[in-house]
C-alpha cells in the first residue's frame, strides 16, 4: 500500500467493563467543550496542561498531568443556587464518563428533577458494601461511595484492586449537583463495552484478566468521524435550546401572537 492511500478498516478494542478501558482520547470532552459549547481556552506551549472556561467563567476545566495526583479538575463558583463546586477525575479515568458529566453541565435544558446518584447502579444490580455507605460493581473493582452517613458529603468513586493502589478516582465536592453526578454514574453503569484502538491496553498488567476484549474491524471513515458527529450533535442541541428561548422582551421564537 502506498503512503498516499488510507485502510478501509483499522482494529478497534471494545473493552468490558467499562471502567477498565482506561483513559481514552482527552479531545472527546476538550473539543466539544470549546468548539460546540463555546467554552475558550488558555494555552501555554511551554505547560503540558489545558485550560477550559465557560462562556459565562463561572466553570473552569484544568487538564494537567500529575504524578500523584487528579488530572482532570472542573471547578465552579458560587451562584445564588448553589455554593461553589468541584469535580476532578484520575487519569485513566474513562472520558466517556467525563463526557457525560460535562454534556450533563453544558445542556442548557437539564433539569435538575432526576434519579439519584445511586439508583442506576441499583438498576445494574451493583451490591451495597458492608463497611461503608457505597456500592460496588458486579466485579469488586469498582466502589461508588457518599462519604457522610447523613447524605450530604461528597462523593467518590474508586476503581481497584483489594488493598491495592487506586487506577483512577472521581471526586465530587459535596455541593456538586447532584444530577451531573447521577450522569456520571449511569455512563459508568451502562453495561456496553467501551471502544479503543488496538493494541496494548492503558490499564496495569494485574488487572488485565477481568476485561473482556473483542477485536474487531471498523470502517476508518467511522473512527475518524465520531468526534466530529459528537461536536455536531452538541451545536445541535445548544442551537436547540437557543431558538427556543424568547427574544429579549418578547414571547417564544414560533408562537402565536395572542395581542389584540
Amino acid at each position: 500500500m502506498s503512503l498516499s492511500e488510507t485502510p478501509e478498516t483499522v482494529e478497534v478494542d471494545f473493552i468490558a467493563p467499562r471502567h477498565l478501558a482506561g483513559g481514552g482520547d482527552p479531545a472527546w470532552i476538550t473539543v466539544p467543550l470549546h468548539r460546540a459549547g463555546g467554552w475558550s481556552y488558555g494555552h501555554d506551549p511551554l505547560l503540558p496542561r489545558v485550560l477550559l472556561a465557560s462562556p459565562d467563567q463561572q466553570a473552569l476545566l484544568r487538564l494537567e498531568p500529575a504524578a500523584d495526583g487528579q488530572w482532570w479538575t472542573l471547578r465552579h463558583t458560587a451562584t445564588p443556587q448553589r455554593p461553589a463546586w468541584y469535580a476532578s477525575f484520575g487519569a485513566r479515568t474513562p472520558v466517556e464518563l467525563i463526557a457525560a458529566f460535562t454534556d450533563a453541565l453544558t445542556d442548557p435544558a437539564a433539569s435538575p428533577a432526576t434519579l439519584a446518584p445511586y439508583e442506576p447502579l441499583e438498576r445494574a444490580r451493583w451490591t451495597p458494601t458492608p463497611a461503608a455507605d457505597g456500592l460496588r460493581s458486579p466485579d469488586g473493582t469498582a466502589l461508588v461511595e457518599q462519604t457522610d452517613s447523613e447524605g450530604a458529603g461528597p462523593w467518590c468513586v474508586t476503581v481497584a484492586l483489594a488493598s491495592s493502589r487506586p487506577v483512577w478516582q472521581a471526586r465530587f465536592g459535596k455541593n456538586t449537583p447532584p444530577h451531573l453526578i447521577t450522569e456520571f454514574t449511569t455512563a459508568l453503569a451502562d453495561p456496553r463495552p467501551l471502544p479503543r484502538p488496538g493494541g496494548p491496553l492503558s490499564i496495569p498488567a494485574r488487572l488485565s484478566h477481568l476485561i473482556t476484549r473483542t477485536t474487531r474491524q471498523v470502517p476508518a471513515v467511522q473512527v475518524a468521524g465520531a468526534l466530529e458527529e459528537r461536536v455536531h450533535a452538541l451545536a445541535a442541541r445548544r442551537a436547540a435550546c437557543r431558538a427556543a428561548l424568547p427574544p429579549r422582551g418578547g414571547r417564544p421564537r414560533g408562537a402565536p401572537d395572542r395581542r389584540r
